[in-house]
């Protein structure tokens, strides 16, 4: 029997989703060789145990059967108020849908968007799973390149040009952002809402990363003129409260939409685990104190890194505003981003992404995750410095 276009198109041409290197590390684990693994945005600490003891209370006390689809009120209440007190935009229970994961809240957002066919612009670098999540709603992933000499700060000419040249419906974002660590700053930000204003295209905003800002602030674009009606927000207890495994995250917009999505959801993912609802409520409750303290080795590890690579000229980093990612520009080796990290993997057992898993744009550079505690991340880092100068020195 053959399977759909759809789902075997899911990888694009090339078949590759960018994982490969990650992969090989995660076999050398496998087979019992150490690696210093930098490469996926897992937290090096577990979700904190009192949402564990509230989630396990809430099983307990029968939150096990089948939950609201759109998740249950408290939790769409808890969400809205958040929302609303960071943005200034008056957001109820009625522009919440809870979804399992951010992931699953940017499928609905562009099956709301998008019918078979329309183009959706999307930034390079990516993360990994946009192409193929634009595929698996039958649309056309356009990508649209940014610029290391501008730290990967899209262009609104660029975006102009891409929607006007593709009659585009749609245009994802992420910020802060992954893979580059940029936050996109109020010139930017209005750039982009200007675009999709003047093209009459949705805006799905990627903000999982809201809690991790080091440099500036972070704008939310449904809170500029004219956003509201057009955009679609995706959020996640992912990062901000280290609950990845959890798989409980949100989408903000438009009353119409989010109860067109709430039907998609009842024919997909039928809603999420109540005791895990009610452990996000909770989670959430704890608050901004919270919220940074799992922040915080991440912008104490991006302090390290600062200095680390100031001690070095063969190796640039791209200035880490937010998340918890480096954006590191390896090009002074003469190695692509992905023979170097295999080069790194092979030589001294630590695992990087290419940039090239994140588009073309990243070409020459390597993501490094800030996920492992102080002493092994300094010790990791300085040895992929003095790689990199090796690497140089026998050029």
């Amino acid at each position: 029997m053959n399977l759909s276009t759809r789902i075997t198109t899911l990888l694009g041409d090339g078949g590759s989703d960018g994982w490969e290197v990650f992969l090989k590390a995660r076999g050398m684990i496998k087979a019992g060789t150490p690696v210093v693994e930098l490469t996926v945005g897992e937290h090096d600490i577990l979700t904190a145990a009192p949402i564990l003891q509230q989630m396990h209370q809430e099983a307990m006390n029968g939150h096990t059967g089948y939950a609201l689809v759109p998740g249950i009120d408290e939790l769409r209440e808890t969400v809205a108020a958040r929302v609303q007190a960071r943005t200034g935009v008056v957001t109820t229970v009625d522009n919440v849908m809870i979804t399992p994961g951010g992931q699953s809240a940017l499928f609905a957002a562009h099956n709301a968007a998008l019918d078979p066919g329309d183009t959706a612009l999307f930034l390079d670098p990516y993360y990994a799973t946009y192409p193929g999540t634009l595929r698996s709603v039958s649309a056309i992933p356009h990508p649209v390149a940014t610029r290391a000499e501008d730290a990967f700060q899209p262009r609104a000419a660029d975006l102009e040009a891409a929607a006007k040249e593709t009659g585009a419906r749609s245009l994802l974002i992420n910020s802060p952002n992954n893979p580059t660590g940029t936050v996109y700053g109020t010139e930017t930000m209005q750039g982009i809402a200007d675009v999709c204003i003047n093209n009459d295209m949705w805006l799905i905003s990627d903000e999982v990363y809201d809690t991790q800002v080091w440099e500036g602030d972070h704008i939310s674009p449904r809170a500029l003129d004219g956003m509201a009606e057009r955009t679609l927000v995706v959020g996640s207890m992912s990062k901000s409260h280290a609950m990845t495994g959890s798989r409980c995250g949100w989408i903000v917009g438009p009353e119409d939409a989010i109860e067109a999505m709430i039907n998609l959801a009842t024919n997909t993912t039928y809603g999420v685990p109540g005791y895990i609802q009610r452990a996000a409520k909770f989670a959430l409750e704890q608050g901004e104190a919270f919220e940074a303290e799992i922040a915080e080795p991440f912008r104490r590890r991006r302090g390290i890194a600062s200095e680390i690579i100031a001690r070095q000229n063969t190796v640039g980093l791209i200035p880490a505003q937010g998340a918890m990612y480096l954006m590191l520009d390896v090009r002074a080796t003469s190695l692509s981003g992905l023979e170097f990290a295999y080069a790194l993997l092979d030589a001294h057992k630590i695992a990087v992404m290419p940039g090239e898993s994140f588009g073309t744009a990243a070409a020459g550079h390597i993501r490094v995750a800030m996920t492992i505690d102080d002493a092994r991340f300094a010790d990791a880092l300085g040895t992929l410095c003095a790689f990199a100068e090796g690497l140089v020195s026998e050029k």
